[in-house]
């Protein structure tokens, strides 16, 4: 139903989204690694002032088995007021849910009862192979004339390419696949945009054959996973610029475009380095007329004995670190890097975009150190911080510990175990909310992946207004 005047959710500027009201409620995405009971959306009570903080407080399991639910968004955003192509009548009300694994998408409305969401609608994975030619949704972002769905697979089969589909605001329908001229992009992850500049960056993991059973060793020898970023012209959906950080630089994933739409530049997490094991986080540009990309940030592998490791990297006798998520604060200061190999979550300020400036770390999970959460300090955790979400206002950030069932099984192969930290981030420090740490059985048996904060958080909008 449209609204007389736009959802209070939208926010013109990112000034207007960090003054806004804190979110109350966070749902987060579950899945059972098994496939043997349905996934679920877990609901989190995140209001400090009730007498259920912290507690698992909603749950809505899904209809079938074996989904994998992953990265999701909300319908709406604040794009909606963006004057190029504006729809403020529309609302903040249903999260669209893509299963990885069975290329199922859920509607899920939240409106009625935000703690107790419920399913009004399905798209089948032949609706998004027939109208789009992809399979394998990942990833949901809100655009001001639709839902950009990434996707990594082709359809009927088809290992690729991986592109964007679009669906409708309203209908959810599969309209159809977004590029009209991809270039040379093949692999696909995930997308987002400097909107207010006609520009739409993609990044690259790999197909499903590469990805769907783990870290195929011999393709990451190889260097055979994406590494390159991928420009397009938004308006047009053209491919025009494509740029490689070098195929050393495997697994190009998370983008987190400046959400200031006054600039330009936005960085991306590179999960492993085949030369030494480091992680890395690059940031892109504009360099005169074209996109260029530096690394800011390098992030080094831990040595660790061979014995305290999983196969996959025994040989190497280090830890990797795995950087498999990062986060943009709303106002541009603070980038979040989850390290999950070694089970470090770094904050860096990068007022300074080009020249970044670690400003706190804390430790929880890894693969070798296990480290517990302060709240149950003799509980080894295994896991790290995987999906990391900021609070619209910067102050709160919480991590969940489920990177992909296959990864999971991998690099924690004694079980990767269910948990969510919040830590509480400001100018003065950086540390947990030892108050806030579900875990276990709290998930009901269902791995914790990625969260969606109530009214929005810190990569669910963008803005069109500074």
């Amino acid at each position: 139903m449209a609204l007389w005047k736009p959802d209070p959710t939208f926010y013109a500027s990112p000034r207007d989204a960090a003054s806004a009201p804190a979110e109350k409620l966070a749902y987060v995405a579950a899945f059972d690694r098994a496939a043997e009971k349905p996934d679920a959306i877990a609901v989190l009570d995140v209001d400090p002032g009730s007498g259920s903080y912290g507690s698992v407080v909603g749950w809505t399991d899904l209809p079938y088995l074996g989904d994998e639910l992953h990265h999701f968004g909300w319908n709406a955003c604040s794009s909606a007021l963006c004057p190029g192509s504006p729809h403020p009548h529309v609302e903040r009300r249903y999260l669209i849910v893509p299963g990885l694994r069975s290329s199922r998408v859920y509607v899920i409305d939240t409106k009625d009862d935000p703690a107790a969401p419920t399913i009004v609608k399905i798209l089948e994975p032949d609706e998004l192979a027939k109208r789009a030619g992809y399979s394998r949704p990942h990833t949901v972002h809100c655009g001001p004339e639709g839902l950009y769905l990434t996707a990594l697979g082709g359809a009927n089969g088809e290992e690729g390419p991986g592109g964007i589909a679009l669906l409708d605001h309203s209908s959810f329908e599969v309209l159809g696949r977004w590029e009209v001229d991809r270039g040379p992009q093949y692999y696909a992850y995930d997308a987002w945009w400097h909107i207010a500049h006609d520009v739409l960056v993609s990044s690259e993991w790999g197909t499903p054959s590469m990805v769907e059973d783990g870290v195929v060793g011999e393709l990451l020898l190889g260097r055979k996973y994406g590494h390159s970023l991928n420009f397009f012209d938004l308006r047009k959906r053209k491919h025009v610029q494509t740029v490689d950080l070098g195929d050393e630089h495997q697994m190009v994933l998370e983008l987190r475009p400046a959400h200031d739409p006054t600039k330009q530049y936005g960085f991306v997490g590179v999960v492993v380095s085949v030369e030494d094991l480091s992680a890395s986080v690059w940031v892109w540009h504009r360099d005169g007329d074209a996109w260029a990309a530096k690394k800011v940030i390098t992030i080094p592998a831990e040595p660790a004995d061979a014995a305290d490791l999983p196969p996959v990297i025994q040989p190497f006798g280090a830890v990797p670190p795995l950087v498999t998520d990062i986060d943009l604060s709303v106002d541009d200061q603070w980038l979040y890097v989850s390290c999950w190999g070694t089970g470090e979550l770094k904050r860096y300020d990068v007022s300074d975009p080009f020249n970044p400036v670690e400003a706190g770390s804390v430790r929880i999970g890894g693969i070798v150190n296990r480290t517990p959460h302060p709240a149950a300090p003799d509980q080894r955790l295994a896991g790290g911080p995987q999906m990391v979400e900021v609070s619209r206002d910067g102050k709160r950030v919480y991590v969940t510990n489920s990177l992909y069932g296959s990864w999971d099984d991998q690099f924690y192969p004694d079980g990767v175990g269910a948990w969510m930290a919040k830590l509480d981030s400001t100018a003065e420090g950086f540390a947990f909310d030892e108050r806030f740490f579900p875990n276990g059985d709290d998930f009901r048996g269902l791995r914790p992946h990625q969260t969606r904060l109530q009214g929005g958080d810190a990569s669910s909008d963008s803005y069109c207004y500074p």
